[in-house]
């Protein structure tokens, strides 16, 4: 079986949207990944750490959908990492209230042998020293590596995310981050600086608008499947990472004719994921689920000409 490397933050969450609100609850990039990926039934660990706070309950639900916590490091002293947030009306536009790093400031990720030779690695937003970190310890010359980033270290770290773009194969981030990240306003000029940049396949994620694929002179669009309500996007671009790698993971087929059936995958659990608070509703999906809502992607797409 094919292996996938997750390595990102495992942290609490605290979220107000129009439908409520929650106090702390299981959050942080790795969670949403590891489990949307299970979905395709591959051998996955998540690479984290976690404080003293942190219930072992939550690690037995991660546990729960065969995803190797073993690299999870606590550190009994020390608080988990925690964000807070509250939406607004439209549920595109959030202010986060809080972001407590805690024991994230102290994160040396140690890659656990058994996964130094995964097939695919997906390096979840955290500061680019980590993630060049990882890169170095991994031992499969053939590993799809995919990036995902953020502003913020554009912002506070430019030159260090520049140097890991080039090591990596697949980039993943949003629309107004591939602006910031390259200066233009049309996303097709900025896939194209960010593919020349080093990695072959850039992956713009549009949130309710479904996400772009470019490799080369190739493009692909994927929709975003229409829901008649969005209670919580947290974690839906993690989401849809988890479901994009997973696919990946199980086909081992890097092309990019596969890519786009791994985007469509990764649009399609990314569309469980806002039905609930937090990872609740990956916590509990009906195994015959994905394969129901990949026929509805299927028909919402399929015309004749």
């Amino acid at each position: 079986m094919n292996k996938l490397l997750i390595v990102g933050t495992v942290a609490f969450d605290a979220i107000e949207t129009p439908f409520g609100k929650t106090d702390k609850i299981l959050g942080g990039s790795a969670p949403y990944i590891g489990l949307s990926a299970s979905q395709f039934n591959v051998q996955s660990a998540i690479v984290s750490v976690v404080g003293g706070d942190f219930p072992k309950s939550y690690l037995e639900s991660i546990q729960a959908h065969q995803i190797n916590t073993s690299a999870i490091e606590i550190i009994a002293e020390e608080k988990t990492f925690f964000w807070s947030g509250r939406y607004q009306k439209n549920m595109n536009t959030r202010d986060t209230i809080t972001t407590d790093l805690n024991v994230l400031t102290k994160f040396n990720p140690i890659v656990p042998d058994a996964f130094k030779d995964a097939s695919v690695v997906v390096l979840g937003n955290l500061a680019p020293a980590n993630q060049a970190n990882v890169i170095s310890q991994l031992t499969n010359p053939k590993a799809l590596i995919i990036l995902d980033t953020m502003n913020f270290w554009m912002d506070n770290a430019l030159n260090e995310l520049l140097e890991v773009i080039k090591r990596v194969d697949v980039i993943t981030i949003n629309d107004e981050e591939a602006r910031q990240l390259t200066c233009e306003n049309s996303l097709v000029v900025a896939a194209r600086k960010i593919y020349e940049m080093g990695p072959q396949f850039v992956v713009i994620k549009k949130g309710e608008h479904g996400a772009l694929l470019f490799s080369e002179d190739k493009v692909f669009s994927a929709p975003a499947l229409p829901l008649e309500s969005v209670f919580d996007p947290t974690g839906a671009g993690d989401t849809f990472a988890g479901g994009f790698s997973g696919h990946l993971t199980k086909t081992n087929d890097f092309s990019f004719e596969n890519m786009k059936r791994a985007l469509i995958c990764g649009s399609a659990m990314a569309s469980f994921c806002v039905e609930e608070f937090g990872p609740k509703r990956l916590l509990n999906l009906e195994e015959s689920a994905l394969a129901i809502r990949l026929q509805a992607f299927k028909k919402l797409t399929q015309f004749e000409l």
